[in-house]
C-alpha cells in the first residue's frame, strides 16, 4: 500500500493518544507517579527577550531540495508559566494556549502556529505514557541530534524526523507515518522498528514537542500527488522546517 496523501484529518489530541496506545519502547527510569494522566496545563505566558538574526541553517537531508523560503530574520523566545522550559522561535510565529479545561492536570499545554495560523508543533508535560510493540514495520531516520541540556536519570533524549513504512510495505494503518520532535526512545536497529515513540523524560513523567507531518499544514514544495513518504523527505530539505528543527532543538530548563 502506497500513501499518495495525508490520511485524514485528525487532532492534535487524537495524534498524541494514538502515539501512546501504540508506541514501542519508553523513557529509561522513569518516575512511576502518574495521578493525572494525561492531563495538562496550558498556562503558559511568551516571556519577549531581544530578537536575534538567525543562525545558520543546518545542512538539508541528503537528495533534498533547496530551501523554498528565506530564513528567518529574527528570532524570540517563549518560557512556560511555570517558568521550568525555554525555546526560541521565530518572531513571526504564535504561540496559542489550548489547554483550557485540562489545566487542573498541572504542566504546560501550547501549540506553535505559523504567521498564517498553521499548527507545527505541540509542547506538552506532565504526560502518563505507556507502550506496547505489537507490529514492526520498515523504518528510515532522515534526521537526528542529541540534546543534552535535556537530559534525565542518565538518559540523553534526542530530537528525530523518522518515518514508517516504504513504497513495497506499508507502515502503521490510518495513522501518520513521519514524525519530527523530540524522543528518550533508542534509535531503532535493524531492518524494521516499532511506531514512533516522541515522548521524552520531563519531571514529574514526561513530555513531548513536535508533531506528525501533515502535507495540508507543511508547506511541501513538489507535485501534490507524491505518495505521502516522499513529501516528507522533501519537506526535510525546506526553510520551514529547518526553523521548525531549530525552535525544538532549542528547547532546554528555563534560567
Amino acid at each position: 500500500m502506497r500513501r499518495s496523501a495525508w490520511p485524514g484529518a485528525v487532532t492534535p489530541a487524537v495524534l498524541l493518544s494514538l502515539s501512546l496506545l501504540t508506541a514501542c519502547g519508553g523513557p529509561a527510569n522513569p518516575p512511576q507517579a502518574t495521578p493525572s494522566g494525561a492531563s495538562v496545563s496550558a498556562s503558559a505566558t511568551p516571556v519577549p527577550t531581544e530578537t536575534t538574526t538567525a543562525a545558520e541553517s543546518p545542512s538539508a537531508a541528503p537528495g533534498s531540495p533547496t530551501a523554498t523560503a528565506p530564513a528567518s530574520a529574527s528570532w524570540t523566545t517563549y518560557t512556560t508559566a511555570a517558568g521550568d522550559l525555554s525555546f526560541d522561535l521565530p518572531s513571526t510565529w504564535n504561540i496559542k494556549d489550548p489547554a483550557g479545561e485540562l489545566a487542573e492536570g498541572g504542566g504546560a499545554f501550547a501549540e506553535v502556529t505559523s504567521e498564517d495560523g498553521r499548527l507545527l508543533a505541540t509542547l506538552r508535560t506532565n504526560m502518563a505514557t505507556g507502550s506496547t510493540c505489537t507490529e514492526k514495520y520498515p523504518y528510515e531516520v532522515l534526521e537526528s541530534q542529541e540534546m543534552p541540556q535535556l537530559a534525565q536519570y542518565g538518559t540523553v533524549p534526542h530530537y528525530t524526523f523518522e518515518t514508517r513504512g516504504n513504497e513495497t510495505a506499508a507502515g502503521p494503518p490510518d495513522t501518520p507515518a513521519a514524525v519530527y520532535g523530540i524522543t528518550s526512545a533508542p534509535h531503532p536497529e535493524g531492518e524494521s522498528a516499532c511506531y514512533m515513540f516522541h515522548f521524552f523524560t520531563w519531571p514529574p513523567n514526561a513530555a513531548t514537542f513536535g508533531a506528525f507531518y501533515n502535507p495540508e499544514l507543511n508547506r511541501t514544495p513538489g507535485d501534490p500527488s507524491l505518495p505521502y513518504l516522499q513529501k516528507a523527505k522533501l519537506y526535510a530539505g525546506t526553510q520551514e522546517y529547518r526553523d521548525i528543527k531549530r525552535m525544538i532543538t532549542s528547547l532546554r530548563p528555563a534560567g
